[in-house]
């Protein structure tokens, strides 16, 4: 009887993520997501069966395997957390845990430090823990005290439909902490465990999160999508405008005549009349900042599956001047964009691209000359390096550590220098920031000597 909920839940977890990792495909976080489900179930269904052994021999043999996955169950949850919210320079720790776990266990299969023998409890047999036991606790709170705290962090500075996901992921990974309440039998304490409730309850919640909120899905993927479908309904507004432009000047024309001979009163100030008259002009600079933001998007998706052998030599100076010829500035902001610098260069990667990296840093810039209500915008070329630097509110202390994570954000969607740095790493350079709050904002983008990648 005492056997049947771990049993459940075991095979529900084993379930749910084989269903994720084949709908979903190999990806770092349905593979991180797979190996919790797979080590929560071993946990689980160990104790299933070994609350039905008698054998105490036997028992201490299962006990044992069980625990040695045990040991990695919390690095399993951080290293999942870890790629759920993109901070890839959490690898290294989550390394460094597994490595822990790893000495824990050879001395779990090797000694009775982490488990001393068993308890006779009521329900069955139950590992008791060893004089190195502590220290897997003391594991088990730091690791997955980083990883909430990653998710917690994550979901304060995620956009609004990213920040639902994982509010719910957040949440189902606080009530699956709560299992650890089963280490108090560890110590004596004769009662049924009760985490598995919390689990069973942690993996309905984490089920919802990916039934109603897809959880798993790639952001950028997502977005792509979303940009690709705004095409259609931008190319019909284009026509309806340009249908507009050849009706609405004769109409404004009859009504001027009417109001001059007296047939109707001048009801459209004069003011108005000119805007109508510019109508498609403002419509079409829409359209063209929409279709630029879908480009954009579309762009940054691509960034994800860069593919080197594709790349070129390309002149740093001709996508400069592509960027600001094509880029959709606003009234008279070209006149605050300058170049310095003849000193071009060639660099190997994708023109393409780079010139969506401009785009990112002059919406960056421009947007910082706005907020401060004056400054300029400076490009500069020298020794393989390319300079923009804007003259306007400048980047707070705090923020500045973090502006190249993925979707941290005081406003946008927080990707567009995420996607900068993603290409220029790609391309072997590198970007980096420097700024003064209230002053200014410098982006250095550093390129390599030409790069040769090996033929696939």
């Amino acid at each position: 009887m005492h056997s049947l909920l771990p049993a459940v839940v075991a095979l529900l977890f084993l379930c749910y993520g084989a269903y994720v990792l084949q709908s979903r495909g190999m990806s770092r976080i349905s593979l991180t997501f797979f190996l919790l489900c797979v080590t929560t179930f071993c946990w689980q269904s160990t104790w299933a069966v070994l609350f039905q052994l008698r054998d105490q021999d036997e028992a201490m043999s299962l006990a044992r395997l069980g625990y040695l996955l045990i040991l990695f169950l919390p690095t399993t949850l951080y290293h999942f957390i870890a790629e759920l919210t993109a901070q890839h320079g959490e690898r290294r720790w989550v390394a460094l845990s597994y490595a822990v776990a790893g000495l824990l266990g050879v001395l779990l299969l090797a000694s009775d430090w982490v488990i001393a023998g068993l308890y006779p409890y009521f329900f069955g047999y139950y590992p008791k823990a060893g004089p190195l036991h502590p220290l897997h606790l003391l594991q088990t709170v730091l690791v997955v005290g980083r990883g909430l705290w990653l998710l917690y962090r994550r979901q304060k500075q995620a956009v609004s439909t990213e920040k639902t996901r994982l509010r719910y992921c957040l949440v189902s990974l606080l009530i699956y902490f709560f299992a650890s309440v089963d280490y108090l039998c560890n110590y004596g304490l004769a009662f049924y465990p009760p985490g598995v409730l919390f689990v069973a309850t942690s993996l309905g919640l984490i089920a919802q999160a990916m039934v109603r909120h897809n959880l798993l899905a790639d952001p950028l993927e997502v977005a792509a999508t979303i940009a690709h479908e705004m095409r259609t309904p931008l190319a019909t507004i284009r026509i309806q405008s340009r249908i507009l432009a050849r009706c609405l000047p004769d109409l404004l024309a009859g009504y001027e005549s009417a109001v001059r001979h007296g047939h109707i009163p001048a009801t459209l100030p004069a003011a108005q009349l000119q805007y109508l008259y510019r109508l498609n002009q403002h419509i079409e600079a829409e359209i063209r900042r929409s279709n630029f933001i879908v480009d954009m998007m579309l762009a940054s998706a691509r960034a994800g599956t860069l593919n080197p052998t594709d790349f070129a030599d390309h002149s740093v100076k001709k996508c400069v001047d592509e960027a600001l010829a094509s880029y959709p500035f606003e009234s008279a902001m070209r006149d605050k964009v300058s170049v310095r610098g003849a000193n071009d260069f060639t660099f190997f990667g994708s023109d393409v691209l780079l010139v969506y990296v401009l785009y990112n840093l002059f919406k960056n810039a421009l947007h910082a000359i706005k907020v401060a209500g004056r400054g300029e915008v400076e490009i500069m070329l020298a020794d393989r390096r390319l300079f923009v630097t804007d003259t306007g509110s400048g980047i707070p202390d705090d923020v500045l550590p973090h502006v190249f994570e993925p979707f941290y954000t005081t406003g946008g969607t927080g990707m567009g220098l995420a996607f900068c740095q993603k290409v220029i790493t790609a391309f072997g350079g590198k970007i980096d920031c420097e700024s003064q709050a209230g002053s200014y904002t410098r982006f250095s983008l550093s390129f390599p000597q030409r790069i040769h990648y090996p033929a696939s």
